[in-house]
């Protein structure tokens, strides 16, 4: 019998995102019999033990950035880069050691700068292939796709998380309207829901309910979760917020009109999502992806100083599929705002083709 070849998935530590969205590519890599470790920190690796019981899993942690309540995110970025590039070259020589020990065959990193090796072959994930800069520093802005260009011809292939069309696609300017990597290719949306069955039996919720998603680092996450609190605790129907830790007790806690969980397994967050009559959440693109799938829009809010939330949410806006609001403009009530009809079913299927073909070429020896 053939023995199954070892795929390591190592997502990025900035937020559950870059977790959530390896899920859907672990899965569907299980269902082709390769055999999937994970390499992460602990909050990720508790994500994915949650969500896929009885994976294989390393303590493998990538660069996680510390935030600031006053700086933007960009300008607290810049001051820890030291650190960034010191990261990126431990990681690449620790990446070397685990790939002996573990008969790794391919290496999958999501945005993880040093996970590349010339003995195997590696992939990169992003859906950045432009990262968007402040207006004041847009000058600069090629600079860093040279940049990030030279990090992804590093790796064997370059997995693009969405759809090669320019009208229908999730990412717009990030990564279209920009010449390609000669090794990187479209593959569909990722969503951990697409391979969740219906448990309707296992809602945690059975009455009328919106739902708030909180995610991103702190203190911006709890700066959000606390003003949403102040509107929606007096307002009908109720509100379910999600906390987005998988490390921490899942039980509910209730105050006034809302019900609030650290994490929920994903079964019934999809449940919960998909019963909602209204969703807020931050404009992260793995969030956006994850909507789509579910044929949900939502009110975006992004994370302030955030160059590429606060891009998306623009642009979704403008699309009319997603409303937005910045987070300094929340008062008293919530923005309402007409949603056009998104075209999930394309964008579905287009995606169930593209990855089909990308997981083809990885496997080809």
């Amino acid at each position: 019998m053939e023995n199954k070849r070892n795929i390591l998935i190592c997502p990025l530590e900035w937020g559950l995102g870059h977790a959530a969205r390896m899920i859907a590519l672990a899965t569907r890599l299980r269902e082709l019999n390769y055999n999937v470790i994970i390499g992460a920190g602990e909050e990720h690796l508790a994500l994915f033990r949650a969500e896929i019981p009885g994976i294989e899993c390393i303590d493998f942690p990538g660069f996680k950035p510390g935030y600031s309540r006053y700086l933007p995110q960009y300008a607290t970025l810049l001051l820890q880069t030291p650190v960034l590039f010191y990261t990126i070259i431990s990681e690449h020589l620790r990446l070397r050691k685990i790939i002996r020990e573990n008969k790794i065959n391919i290496v999958i990193s999501d945005n993880r700068f040093g996970l590349w090796n010339r003995k195997i072959k590696t992939v990169y994930v992003t859906h950045q292939l432009r990262i968007p800069f402040p207006k004041t520093f847009r000058i600069f802005e090629f600079a860093g796709i040279l940049f990030h260009r030279a990090i992804i011809m590093k790796y064997t292939f370059c997995f693009i998380p969405d759809l090669p069309d320019n009208k229908i696609n999730l990412s717009g300017r990030l990564s279209h309207g920009i010449k390609l990597p000669g090794n990187a290719m479209y593959i569909g949306i990722l969503s951990r829901f697409t391979y969740m069955g219906s448990r309707s039996e296992d809602s945690p919720v059975s009455c009328r309910h919106n739902t708030v998603i909180l995610s991103g680092p702190e203190p911006q996450r709890s700066i959000l979760g606390q003003k949403l609190e102040g509107i929606l605790k007096d307002k009908k129907p109720q509100t379910v917020f999600l906390g987005g830790r998988p490390d921490r007790d899942s039980a509910a806690l209730q105050s006034d009109n809302i019900i609030f969980y650290n994490h929920m397994p994903g079964a019934a967050m999809k449940e919960l999502i998909s019963g909602s009559e209204r969703i807020i959440t931050r404009s992260g693109y793995t969030t956006i992806m994850e909507l789509i799938s579910l044929h949900r829009s939502a009110l975006l809010i992004p994370t302030p100083g955030q160059t590429e939330q606060e891009y998306l949410a623009s642009w979704h806006q403008e699309k009319g599929w997603f409303s937005g609001t910045l987070q300094k403009h929340l008062r008293d009530s919530l923005p309402e705002a007409e949603i056009k009809i998104v075209p999930a079913e394309e964008i579905i299927s287009q995606s169930r083709s593209l990855l089909g073909e990308a997981l083809k070429r990885i496997s080809e020896d």
